[in-house]
């Protein structure tokens, strides 16, 4: 059976363009013009990714990428955007967007890099999780769930990836430049303020104590480890 690509944009000349490329590459596709009708159609239907351009009529794609994330509707997402801004990027990836492509890009571009995260998302199901314990921390990666004190902690994909990933190495510290790679997938070329804000987000849901991390530590330098709390 074919995947199945929703393409959001308000251009109709950059939807005829982007559904020809994809079709040929043997996605089946289908469209939205605007932000209500992008969150009524992943609603309504499955998809395997939704390609999700900025700038939308009716309610913005950052608005589109954290109602559907709220609601637990966990489709990669393939950001889009005019806007060469940095800020845009953290934020978009923050609310659950798994990757960013900046206009004017390449169709074949647009093409490898949904490859790419279907990939990774293929990976991430049939990967045989274990579930780890560390302190009073418990993290069942099948559920991208943990609990603490008899607590049930929800966090968004990259959220629980990046916690998972720091868990499965435990006390080994790891560069943000290498969190990026494993987490994300992706070189943003030194731009390394995503990992810092996740990692501050989940010390919000795990830490005791957010001014004095008892598991996420940050080694001055070189990155972040988590270990078991003293």
């Amino acid at each position: 059976m074919r995947k199945k690509i929703l393409i959001v944009d308000d251009e109709a000349s950059i939807v005829t363009l982007l559904k020809f490329n994809v079709e040929q590459a043997g996605f089946e596709v289908d469209e939205a013009y605007d932000g209500l009708q992008a969150i009524q159609k992943a609603k309504e239907s499955s998809y395997d990714l939704i390609l999700l351009d900025l700038m939308l009529p009716e309610m913005d794609g950052m608005d589109v990428c954290r109602h559907l994330r709220n609601n637990k509707i966990d489709t990669p997402i393939l950001m889009l955007t005019a806007k060469d801004d940095e800020f845009d990027k953290v934020l978009g990836l923050e609310l659950g967007a798994d990757d960013y492509l900046t206009k004017p890009f390449s169709p074949k571009e647009v093409v490898a890099r949904i490859k790419a995260i279907l990939r990774r998302s293929q990976k991430s199901e049939e990967t045989d999780f274990t579930s780890i314990r560390i302190g009073e921390l418990f993290i069942y990666p099948d559920r991208y769930e943990a609990e603490m004190n008899d607590t049930t902690l929800t966090f968004t994909r990259k959220e629980f990836e990046l916690l998972y990933y720091l868990a499965a190495h435990k006390d080994k510290v790891l560069s943000r430049d290498q969190l990026l790679s494993a987490v994300w997938n992706y070189d943003f070329v030194g731009d390394t303020r995503i990992v810092d804000v996740h990692v501050s987000h989940l010390r919000e849901k795990i830490e005791p104590d957010t001014k004095k991390p008892a598991y996420i530590k940050t080694v001055r330098g070189l990155g972040y480890k988590l270990e078991e709390p003293k």
